[in-house]
């Protein structure tokens, strides 16, 4: 990473869409959604698949379906991709209020990687432990994922109740952070190789988008409000490369790192 983000590892800036904006893309989340759901439902729907860690994956729409981690939960906690599943989430990938940061931050021109839905319901979404988006990128597209840069787009109130992001400022600079030896996934990051004392909670109005690389540290807590918190994360990568889903995914690669 070039450093545009700064000593700390990321950027947030409020009001990157207004409340219309926000109301619009809410409406596309929820059309999706519940879309998929129906889609995902029927008799010869896509295969369902059980992680490592016991949570349920499913592939339909052309797309990867996270259930919610709550036995027998028909909510969707992840989509992903999802660019294809309404034209507004696509834009996104071209907005330059969006660009313009990982542009400098990359240091050139940059083209999509893959893009994601995320849903944490009122009181049953699920939280995310301490992780990077390095491991999950490398196990595709192999040290080419330190060049991934995400944005997050919130179009709820994310707040400290309802699961807002949190960070370690300057994680990023230690690179590839050792894997959590206790999780059966063998992605997470092992929470006593990080100093989560020094962690930030980014409460953010509905609007604000925030941009990080592929090797900060962070996470988000369970939604325990009356509140949906839903949020759109595109990610890019250098110009002239492939789209992460040109990849075969293989998740066995995970153990060539720390």
């Amino acid at each position: 990473m070039r450093g545009a983000f700064g000593d700390a590892g990321y950027l947030v800036r409020e009001s990157f869409l207004d409340e219309s904006e926000c109301a619009e893309l809410r409406a596309a989340a929820e059309r999706v959604a519940t879309l998929v759901s129906a889609r995902a439902a029927r008799s010869g729907a896509g295969p369902v698949a059980e992680l490592a860690d016991g949570h349920r994956i499913q592939f339909s729409s052309h797309t990867a379906i996270q259930w919610e981690w709550t036995e027998g939960s028909r909510e969707i906690r992840l989509l992903e991709p999802v660019e294809h599943l309404d034209e507004r989430f696509a834009t996104l990938f071209a907005d330059e209020r969006l660009v313009a940061p990982v542009r400098r931050e990359l240091g050139g021109e940059v083209a999509p990687f893959t893009s994601k839905l995320n849903f944490k319901r009122a009181a049953e979404g699920s939280e995310f432990p301490w992780h990077q988006d390095y491991p999950y990128w490398y196990v595709a597209v192999g040290t080419d994922a330190q060049d991934v840069v995400t944005a997050i787009v919130f179009l709820d109130d994310a707040t400290i109740d309802n699961g807002a992001l949190r960070v370690i400022p300057g994680s990023h600079l230690i690179g590839q952070a050792r894997r959590d030896p206790s999780d059966p996934t063998r992605f997470l990051t092992d929470p006593t190789a990080i100093d989560s004392a020094e962690a930030v909670v980014i409460e953010a109005p509905a609007g604000t988008a925030v941009w990080f690389g592929a090797f900060l540290v962070h996470c988000s807590t369970p939604n325990r409000t009356t509140c949906h918190r839903r949020a759109l994360l595109p990610s890019w990568q250098p110009a002239g490369r492939g789209r992460l889903h040109d990849f075969p995914y293989r998740p066995e690669r995970v153990t060539d790192l720390p």
